[in-house]
């Protein structure tokens, strides 16, 4: 897509510009795309720039919200096209999230000399991350965050715990790190919840469905959520859902079939644009993952009215689910305490369970998207809204 030649402002409306790697079916996508919306609905010009303009999420943008395709292929690729566009566009703020696309817009905007002001976002917990790193260039783009994140003018995390771990990973100061929980379009899962499901799993008479959401890698751990299933199944009639696409999705089928689950014990769907008539559906939904940033999913899975089971990872399911007053919280990998928390939360009345609607409702839209346009746009910068 050919970039036009604009200044900050048009047409006397601020533009604002949003950098993500692509809009592929991630939970980061999935809030970007959120949020490139919702700025446009409140009178801002918005630019989502795509290292790679592909993903399932194009299609759920605003007509309002430009999309401008670098054209990169991987997204440290789009170091010189992103500096062009920020050159030729100059938007007045640009938000930029996850680590490997932060490095590269703040390398963009320092080499571009524009004054954009630069607001970086980590999604997940970043000391993990770094960890799980495979090949130099990956490794060296976790080096610079130390050496480059206190260049750019405002630094954004997902949960409180995700900022505190930044902090120390990348010897910051706690004041520069402001923690944003993500926005969630409430009424728009409510009326996406109310939707027809025809999985004859959901009929009637049927067992309980155990439900998971996530792209299928080592983060997410269904391994160890099917281990914990298989057992489950030993004492009680229950079906398994898993949502997502991967690259661990063969080794996880494999693992199923070497549990002794058939077709009619688990299926994995692939990515489905909506999620949530399964969540309002399930019997249970759990995030089994090792480490998060703030996991959207689980606040979607409230807000649908599921009873929830989270491991305790690092980080954000302690802070969603307060401790466990909405639900059960369990170690890391535990595939025993695993079992006994979906066992519980299938056997106990839904009447008797916490309303997790009430607490999902903290996470609604506008309190983010006020935060997001508050560090975006500390003064306002004189800006002219529709």
């Amino acid at each position: 897509m050919s970039l036009y030649l604009l200044n900050h402002k048009h047409n006397g409306i601020a533009r604002i510009a949003i950098f993500v790697p692509t809009l592929l079916g991630g939970g980061a996508e999935r809030v970007m795309m959120t949020l490139a919306n919702e700025f446009a609905a409140r009178g801002f010009a918005v630019d989502l720039v795509l290292a790679v303009a592909e993903g399932p999420y194009l299609s759920q943008l605003s007509d309002s919200v430009r999309i401008v395709d670098l054209k990169a292929g991987r997204v440290i690729m789009a170091l010189w096209p992103l500096l062009r566009y920020l050159r030729s566009q100059r938007p007045v703020a640009m938000l930029s999230a996850m680590t490997h696309s932060n490095v590269v817009a703040i390398l963009a905007r320092e080499l571009a000399c524009v004054p954009t002001r630069l607001v970086v976002s980590e999604r997940s917990t970043i000391t993990v991350d770094s960890c799980m790193a495979h090949g130099v260039v990956a490794r060296l783009l976790y080096a610079l965050v130390p050496l480059l994140y206190p260049r750019a003018d405002g630094i954004v995390a997902v949960s409180q715990a995700s900022a505190n771990d930044l902090v120390g990973f990348a010897g910051l100061a706690a004041a520069s790190v402001e923690a944003i929980y993500n926005p969630f379009d409430l009424q728009r899962i409510k009326i996406l919840a109310a939707a027809p499901l025809t999985h004859h799993w959901f009929a009637a008479g049927q067992p309980p469905v155990v439900l998971a959401i996530g792209r299928l890698t080592e983060q997410k751990d269904f391994s160890n959520l099917i281990r914990a299933f298989a057992r489950l199944r030993e004492s009680r009639p229950a079906r398994l859902i898993i949502l997502g696409e991967g690259e661990l999705r063969s080794e996880l089928e494999a693992q199923g079939v070497a549990c002794g689950l058939t077709i009619d014990d688990i299926q994995m769907p692939g990515f489905l644009a909506n999620p949530f008539a399964y969540l309002a559906h399930c019997g249970v939904f759990v995030l089994s993952s090792r480490w998060e940033g703030l996991p959207g999913v689980l606040i979607e899975a409230m807000a649908c009215g599921s009873p929830v089971v989270a491991t305790d990872c690092p980080s954000g399911p302690h802070e969603i689910l307060e401790g466990g007053r909405w639900g059960s919280l369990v170690p890391v990998g535990d595939d025993d305490a695993l079992v006994k928390a979906i066992d519980t939360a299938l056997a106990t009345p839904r009447a008797q369970l916490p309303d997790v609607r009430k607490r999902a409702a903290y996470f609604e839209l506008e309190r983010a998207v006020a935060s997001y346009l508050a560090v975006l746009l500390p003064s306002g910068d004189n800006c002219e809204i529709r």
